[in-house]
């Protein structure tokens, strides 16, 4: 006989700072269960979210009243089946791997080395805001087309669509913050295809404006890209050098080429998932493992607590770049797998990481490297001493 969803209570602080005890404890007591602090059902374990996140007749991404499409407009992310595949198909020549390859890797190559070039031996400085958030927004500037904005204003607009989709509490001061975002982006959105800004022909706003998309899907589309092509690369690679520089057996991996950068960004986005989240809503009553679902409720995919589930990862809370880490899911599991994947382990493990470190081999930490977030979750700073 099924039953309701056990209810778990949770300190929303200490979840912000640290979700991965309770995390674990949900895994092992109550992998599937209610959290009135959230007003969602969760999934946290890996098979669960993996096989039902492919189940979109009842794990749907539709939710017109859910705070993405409220704020954001109803990107491809919050469609299903054809609608959905039909704009990721249209989407895809700028995100391909071919582009990525023959496009933007060289333009992530020219600017990455440019903010290098501003840092000298000697130097402190923080890793999150003078290198990872420069590199990562000038590599969406061009992959998105708004090659008008700066750096530091796509980290801006991203940082406020994130926090005001992930504003459970209803702030309202978060909530104005985010329309900002979305009416900066609007209107920049509208200088490109007025034709007061020239992009490249391979990016998101010109291919989706040759294949006819409305306006207001390019401009929910667009801001689906910043939102997630922002915030995660700039926080995986600021984290990715605070977890080598952290654990010195694995920075020896590197050095010795037991390892590649590559492995170091797939084992850091398993151990510390930048997308911790995702959230879908239940379109029928659904039994799952004795557990009722109904429909209606919200329900939130824990990536984050997905790729530490212990039946897959030995000693999941360690990190560990020569793992095996083919059973993560920290790009998603169904037909929502991030379309941007190629773009960020190209710019992260091919670009950002062996650069820096070519540049700076001895750089070391210069201070404490705190970390916050569970629907996304990132460090909030990372301060290194440069050094050769």
């Amino acid at each position: 006989m099924s039953r309701r969803p056990p209810i778990v209570d949770i300190d929303p602080k200490s979840f912000w700072s640290d979700p991965y005890p309770t995390l674990a404890a949900m895994r092992r007591d109550t992998p599937v269960c209610f959290v009135p602090q959230l007003n969602a059902v969760l999934l946290t374990r890996r098979d669960d979210i993996y096989a039902c996140e492919k189940n979109i007749a009842v794990f749907s991404s539709q939710q017109p009243q859910g705070l993405m499409t409220r704020l954001m407009g109803e990107n491809m992310m919050r469609k299903d089946g054809e609608p959905h595949m039909r704009e990721r198909r249209e989407i895809f020549p700028a995100l391909s791997p071919r582009t990525v390859r023959d496009i933007w890797r060289d333009r992530f190559v020219e600017d990455t080395d440019a903010i290098l070039q501003q840092f000298k031996p000697g130097m402190t400085f923080d890793l999150v805001k003078d290198f990872a958030m420069p590199v990562s927004g000038n590599a969406l500037r061009h992959i998105t087309g708004l090659v008008q904005i700066t750096a530091a204003q796509m980290d801006w607009a991203s940082q406020s669509m994130i926090d005001g989709v992930g504003n459970y509490a209803a702030d309202p001061v978060i909530e104005a913050r985010c329309h900002e975002a979305t009416a900066f982006l609007d209107n920049a959105i509208n200088e490109v295809l007025s034709g007061e800004v020239e992009p490249s022909p391979s990016s998101i706003i010109t291919i989706l404006s040759q294949v006819g998309q409305p306006l207001e899907n390019i401009r929910a589309n667009v801001k689906l890209a910043i939102s997630g092509g922002q915030n995660e690369p700039r926080d995986a690679i600021a984290g990715c050098v605070h977890a080598l520089l952290s654990h010195p057996g694995e920075m020896a991996k590197i050095r010795s080429g037991k390892a590649s950068w590559l492995q170091v960004f797939e084992e850091y986005a398993r151990w510390t998932s930048p997308i911790g989240m995702s959230p879908r809503e239940i379109k029928q009553d659904f039994e799952w493992n004795g557990i009722l679902l109904e429909k209606g409720q919200r329900i939130f995919l824990m990536f984050g607590s997905a790729n530490r589930d212990e039946a897959h990862f030995d000693a999941s809370d360690s990190f560990n770049i020569t793992r095996d880490t083919s059973k993560a899911i920290s790009f998603g599991a169904g037909p929502h797998f991030c379309a941007g994947a190629a773009a960020s382990r190209t710019l992260i493990a091919e670009v950002a990481l062996p650069r820096l470190f070519a540049a700076f081999p001895a750089m070391t930490m210069a201070g404490e490297a705190p970390f916050g977030g569970w629907a996304f979750r990132g460090p909030l700073k990372v301060p290194v001493r440069l050094s050769v």
